[in-house]
């Protein structure tokens, strides 16, 4: 299992730390990064980070960082210069979407504002603006609020979530974020074809009412199931989905399906009860992932784990 999770796109942020400058010199001092990045790992897989005021303020935005490859300072002048030029030209779009993430989660509120959310996706927008045209481009698609908000209520500032979300975005799913959302509709196929193989009865049931994952999972996979609450749960999945890469939230969709599989079976008019998935349950959508993980075809999985970025990933 472990094999098949460790994906080189898993890996790219590991890479990335060990060629920034001066990181010989920090591995001397903090033990091989590799070995440091393997154990946070194996952490998340077996006992997840726990809940407690120090893994939320300082252990998971460190962890997130690391597993992203992000080190060293940040640009505060690049983010500040972005910010300063105000609305972007998808402003109205951004804000036809920043007042209702996470509307109901009172905690996320308490600790971002929606006028958080509207800078750094306008920021985000203007720094896509500004990159060559031979580069992949990128704009505000519906969705990038949702994915935005656990960066913003995990990092301790504006700017460490900026550029956290902006690795996610251009390094981790960029197809997922295209104006055709490529990405998100590559992944309802998967799902369609992975389902078939782990839970062969539970596909035909959803097959003969017509229902097949671009009517009932496009919010979980569109978002990697953010738009679930609730959000500690969230997070802890995000862990999981930062460490061994953001394609497993396929996976992660039909283990919810799964936690509900007897009542759909039994369900004449299952898509009303898949409307609204039930709370997230982290630990077990990991726990049954890895399983499936096993399940899979060698070349069904290597076309999961690089659908977010691979054009020719088919």
């Amino acid at each position: 299992m472990s094999r098949r999770l460790a994906h080189k796109q898993s890996h790219a942020g590991l890479d990335k730390l060990l060629l920034l400058p001066g990181s010989k010199s920090r591995a001397s001092k903090a033990g091989d990064p590799q070995k440091t990045l393997k154990a946070l790992r194996k952490t998340v897989l077996l006992e997840g980070l726990p809940d407690d005021e120090d893994v939320l303020t300082r252990t998971r935005p460190l962890t997130w960082k690391l597993f992203l490859g992000l080190t060293g300072s940040l640009s505060v002048s690049q983010y500040i210069e972005l910010v300063s030029r105000g609305a972007s030209p998808a402003s109205e779009k951004i804000r036809n979407d920043t007042f209702r993430t996470l509307a109901t989660d009172n905690a996320f509120k308490e600790r971002v504002s929606e006028e958080m959310l509207v800078r750094l996706l306008d920021a985000f927008v203007w720094h896509a603006h500004d990159a060559p045209p031979n580069e992949l481009q990128f704009n505000y698609v519906q969705g990038m609020n949702v994915l935005a908000a656990p960066f913003l209520y995990t990092m301790p500032s504006e700017i460490e979530a900026y550029k956290c979300f902006t690795n996610f975005i251009q390094v981790r799913c960029p197809l997922y974020v295209q104006p055709t959302l490529e990405g998100v509709h590559r992944g309802l196929e998967l799902l369609d074809k992975c389902l078939a193989i782990l839970d062969s009865e539970l596909f035909a049931h959803l097959a003969t009412k017509r229902l097949s994952a671009e009517l009932y999972a496009f919010p979980s996979v569109m978002t990697f199931c953010a738009c679930t609450p609730p959000l500690n749960q969230v997070l802890h999945l995000w862990d999981f989905l930062l460490a061994y890469g953001c394609h497993l939230n396929i996976l992660c969709v039909i283990a919810q399906l799964w936690q509900i599989r007897d009542e759909l079976l039994a369900h004449s008019s299952p898509m009303k009860m898949l409307r609204t998935f039930p709370p997230l349950d982290a630990r077990q959508c990991i726990m049954l992932a890895c399983k499936f993980v096993a399940d899979l075809p060698e070349e069904l999985y290597d076309q999961l784990a690089r659908h977010p970025w691979d054009p020719t990933a088919t």
